[in-house]
């Protein structure tokens, strides 16, 4: 075969040469292409948000009990309001449609299970569907992405109201959220429960997974130990080999105002509750006190995973609770760009949490 000419030759190096270019680019950049794709490029005060759902209805609650005007048999004693975390990515929207199809789907897939499963053995579950803030806005510290999430609020709000008025009927009840859902848990435990002594005297606990809440100014008195009942149990994890990311979450966290604004946590110190020794301490947890992790996604609702326990470590340091690799392949990040900057499809404390409530159910119940 005969060699192809100069000029061919310098053309292929310099498409290939291109090419290789281009794809280095790309993988530098794709975040902030990936960020960009996502912003809903209007401003949020000229932003039309989609309409507002009817808590009265039971389309607006991802989860709700079969008989939620009553009690069946069987029942469990408490009430959980679980207020999911981001499962919406952006594009076009600041706030999410409740009927996002893709959205609903990573909660009952994913979220649901991991997260509200460990309390299907304590209470009955009410998770409203909310105009929950984007995962853009939760990427960009703009003054839009706060405005959406101050928006997500007024849902949440309605849906707790909803519950007391509709379904409550004076039954103790527990609080879980969930990072955005955390956040938004946080304002509502200072605005709806803090300063209702009623309210107040029916609250078994609140939990606020992977939330950054102020330690001078928390909503509730913090959980110091086991089996206490009232109390707060807040934190924010990251990764042992990654810890250098925990000033990055500090800094970048935003917590409420008395006004009801979101402005940066700065120099404030950051409640940390560790799930291994339920308690708000600083204290070391050995992977040996560990109950178990669970990767119960895709698991059908209600179905009790497989515990994988001794897996983690867990330490408070700086506000933030510093947690050790898992051994387990099934307790990695996996999934999409988006995916990955979501809450895990796994949740390291599962067995720890269930085992946390039932506690302070049983408390709660004595006194």
């Amino acid at each position: 075969m005969a060699p192809l000419p100069r000029r061919t030759r310098w053309l292929a190096v310099f498409v290939v040469g291109v090419t290789l270019l281009l794809g280095v680019a790309t993988g530098v950049f794709w975040g902030d292409l990936r960020r960009t794709a996502l912003d809903p490029k209007v401003p949020f005060q000229t932003y039309e948000p989609p309409p507002a759902p009817d808590y009265a209805s039971r389309t607006a609650w991802a989860l709700m009990p079969t008989t939620p005007d009553g009690v069946a048999p069987g029942d469990p004693a408490v009430d959980v309001f679980f207020v999911s975390p981001t499962t919406y990515d952006g594009g076009d929207h600041w706030n999410a449609p409740i009927d996002d199809g893709r959205a609903d789907r990573l909660f009952r897939r994913t979220m649901a299970p991991n997260y509200a499963g460990p309390f299907v053995r304590v209470g009955r579950i009410f998770a409203p569907r909310y105009r929950q803030a984007s995962l853009y806005s939760l990427l960009t510290l703009r003054e839009d992405a706060r405005e959406a999430r101050r928006f997500a609020y007024g849902d949440v709000a309605q849906a707790f109201r909803t519950y007391l008025a509709r379904y409550g009927r004076g039954r103790p009840f527990i609080i879980v959220g969930v990072e955005q859902g955390g956040t938004l848990a946080a304002r509502l435990l200072a605005e709806e429960i803090a300063l209702d002594p009623a309210l107040r005297g029916r609250l078994v606990a609140a939990y606020l997974i992977e939330t950054v809440v102020p330690a001078d100014a928390p909503p509730l008195t913090p959980c110091m130990g086991p089996g206490q009942a009232g109390c707060l149990a807040a934190w924010a994890s990251v990764n042992s080999a990654e810890f250098e990311r925990a000033q990055v979450l500090l800094d970048r966290a935003l917590v409420w105002t008395p006004q009801g604004d979101l402005e940066n946590l700065g120099a404030r110190p950051a409640l940390c509750f560790n799930p291994i020794l339920s308690a708000t301490t600083d204290e070391p947890a050995p992977a040996r006190l560990h109950r178990g992790a669970a990767n119960a996604t895709d698991l059908e609702w209600g179905a009790r995973p497989a515990f994988m326990a001794r897996q983690v470590s867990a330490r408070c340091e700086g506000g933030v609770l510093r947690v050790s690799a898992p051994r387990s392949a099934a307790l990695k990040r996996t999934g999409s760009w988006a995916d990955r900057r979501k809450v895990p499809g796994y949740n390291l404390f599962y067995a720890d949490l269930e085992a946390d409530a039932k506690g302070r159910v049983a408390t709660f119940a004595d006194r």
